[in-house]
């Protein structure tokens, strides 16, 4: 029974990396269930012993997406960070690594114009998302005096211009000005936050 179960949850990985990586690259729009399923080398009528519908698969995509910035955060931002960690999240977040790398990392850049055309339990997952991002930098804040309404503010502020940032670099082409505009908002939020930057522009990537 174990290894039955260890092999569903290893193939609803499998499909679930395979719904992210087409979110990525189509949008919503070019997620096709029978597509999908023939990717991840499964049958159609397999996705059924997994999810309930596609909604559900968006919806559990999206949250399978979040856990790239989620180990990020959790990563650079310990008990007890302060500026030195907040500037190595900025710059990581808004990396040329990160910037390249299109099969990983948040999903905000990439989608945060489709949500709300997205089923009701995608864009709660996407809430659900935005809010964790936006607690952490909160807490590291407060945690270094910061009041808690203005590190609220401040926050939800940097994670915006965070996210932004990063749409904008890839829809630039992701050449030289885009690696000059993401280096000048990490300079720019990480003055904000009283962060300390960590002086490169090729910090830490996302997880993957």
């Amino acid at each position: 029974m174990a290894d039955k179960s260890a092999h569903k949850a290893k193939v609803r990985a499998r499909i679930l990396d395979e719904a992210a990586a087409a979110l990525r690259s189509g949008g919503t729009e070019g997620l096709s269930v029978a597509n999908l399923m023939k990717r991840a080398g499964l049958t159609h009528g397999g996705f059924y012993a997994h999810f309930e519908n596609r909604d559900d698969l968006v919806a559990h995509a999206v949250e399978r997406m979040f856990e790239d910035s989620a180990g990020l955060f959790t990563r650079l931002l310990p008990s007890g960070a302060g500026p030195a960690e907040l500037g190595a999240l900025v710059d990581s977040y808004l990396s040329e690594a990160a910037m390249r790398r299109h099969d990983r990392g948040c999903p905000l850049p990439w989608l945060a114009g489709e949500v709300p055309r997205m089923p009701p339990a995608a864009q709660a997952r996407f809430r659900q998302g935005i809010d964790r991002m936006r607690s952490a930098i909160a807490s590291v804040l407060q945690a270094n005096g910061v009041a808690e309404g203005q590190a609220q503010a401040s926050a939800a502020s940097a994670v915006a211009e965070m996210v932004g940032a990063m749409a904008l670099a890839r829809a630039m082409g992701e050449g030289e000005d885009a690696v000059a505009m993401l280096a000048d908002a990490r300079r720019a939020i990480s003055q904000r936050l009283g962060a300390t930057p960590s002086g490169t522009s090729v910090a830490t990537p996302m997880p993957g």
